[in-house]
């Protein structure tokens, strides 16, 4: 039963996750950036020597060279080979980014206690001149994913820049178990509702921590339902939590508070499994389903959108109102139906 071999954490595991992937790509790639550091300034060579560390580097979907102030100075290396578009793309926003530029700023502030150590991998720690990113949601295929950035180091220790490699997440190896969700109280509160006090209507919608953070939310849910085996989601929309139940599990579901689902390292925690055959929604029109639950929350309606479920496998989505109605309906109705008598009603 799903029950066995049953992790201690939601956060344990990910940290297991986390640092078996550095023990994978630190070797690679600490040997791809000092081969970098040679070449470097010469476009020609670094890409070739993109090309030649890529299928060593397990699991990569891109491969790239980036200067000390985040402009990529190569093509993208994918699995298709150099995609030239990506030369000269400023990647200097981006958090994988941020996180390593402070990594190196840290390290240059205390230089006494790092000069010319490459980081021994110790239990929970990361390598030095090495970072693996927090998960993200990528901004062309909007997945999670998450990115490994090593130094490149001149011969006097100085940081020429960043050798980058991208991850989707659903690509990486999976948990071995699925984590114990401990018992414990959780309170969901309604969300604080705007009254003028001139009217004797409805008090309106205002924004919560998860209408702040949707986009990441939803990316999230997607990951977890197409290939992390969670069959059926209820989101509170109003309290920012939400509740999911495993196909590996399903007899017990699992919380999530908003700090967590804004977290696509979470996923990690989650062993991946095939989308059902026998599910009713087609995996294709999940993210169609999402979407259209964010435009019904967004509503200025009478009565705003509380929480909404999805159950791929009866095929089926709910929805509940601050009118304390609530609608069950098959997903196909759902993406077809004028939303406005919903919440009107």
């Amino acid at each position: 039963m799903a029950s066995q071999g049953v992790n201690e954490s939601l956060y344990g595991t990910v940290a297991q996750q986390r640092e078996m992937l550095t023990r994978k790509l630190y070797r690679p790639l600490r040997a791809l950036a000092d081969r970098c550091a040679s070449v470097w300034g010469q476009r020609a060579a670094l890409e070739a020597a993109l090309e030649a560390a890529f299928p060593g580097i397990p699991d990569c979907k891109f491969l790239y060279v980036l200067d000390e102030e985040g402009k990529q100075v190569t093509a993208n290396m994918s699995r298709d080979g150099l995609l030239a578009e990506h030369f000269g793309r400023d990647r200097s926003d981006r958090p994988y980014t941020r996180e390593a530029m402070f990594e190196r700023d840290a390290v240059a502030n205390s230089r006494a206690q790092h000069d010319q150590q490459w980081g021994a991998l110790g239990a929970g720690m990361q390598a030095a001149d090495f970072v693996l990113s927090t998960a993200y949601i990528s901004l062309r295929a909007l997945r999670p994913s998450l990115t490994a950035m090593q130094f490149v180091r001149a011969a006097d220790g100085r940081v020429l820049g960043f050798v980058g490699a991208d991850f989707a997440l659903r690509d990486l190896p999976q948990a071995d178990a699925l984590y114990e969700d401990p018992r414990r109280v959780r309170r969901l509160d309604a969300g604080r509702l705007r009254d003028d006090g001139l009217t004797d209507g409805p008090a309106a919608r205002i924004a919560s921590k998860m209408d702040a953070h949707l986009d990441t939310v939803i990316g999230v849910m997607e990951e977890l339902i197409l290939v992390r085996g969670v069959y059926h989601v209820m989101l509170h929309f109003s309290s920012s939590q939400a509740v999911v139940w495993v196909r590996d599990d399903p007899f017990r579901y699992r919380l999530l508070a908003m700090n967590e689902l804004i977290n696509p390292d979470i996923c990690l925690a989650y062993p991946k499994c095939p989308y059902p055959e026998h599910a009713l929604i087609p995996a294709e029109r999940i993210r169609d389903i999402w979407d259209t639950m964010k435009t019904l929350r967004a509503s200025e309606s009478r009565f705003h959108l509380h929480t909404g479920t999805v159950n791929i496998v009866n095929g089926m989505v709910s929805l509940g109102f601050s009118s304390d109605s609530s609608h069950y309906l098959p997903y196909e109705e759902f993406l077809k139906a004028d939303y406005s008598l919903w919440v009107d009603s």
